[in-house]
């Protein structure tokens, strides 16, 4: 089965939390990856999300160094565009790298 990693970046303007994190998260830039497979048995190439991942901590924006010990936590994606649809931001929320 093929699989894929899509690596993009959200911004956040406010603090925000989701069920997949330990504590509330501070504003800033934040990289997500996402875990693909391929569906097989179309007659076109498509592929459905398997995991998504969140990487902190958030980047300053003053160079994009980071603010605090590097983790990873898988969270929900759809979750994810609920927090950045709620924090006001508009389409396209999540920018491919």
């Amino acid at each position: 089965m093929t699989t894929r990693t899509r690596q993009s970046t959200v911004n956040f303007r406010r603090s925000f939390a989701l069920s997949g994190l330990d504590e509330r998260m501070p504003a800033g830039s934040y990289k997500v990856d996402i875990d693909e497979e391929a569906i097989d048995g179309l007659s076109f190439q498509a592929f459905r999300r398997t995991q998504t991942l969140l990487l902190t901590p958030a980047l300053n924006a003053e160079g994009g160094t980071p603010r605090g010990p590097a983790q990873m936590f898988v969270i929900d994606g759809d979750e994810l565009a609920a927090a950045l649809a709620a924090d006001g931001l508009e389409a396209p929320a999540i920018k491919e790298l």
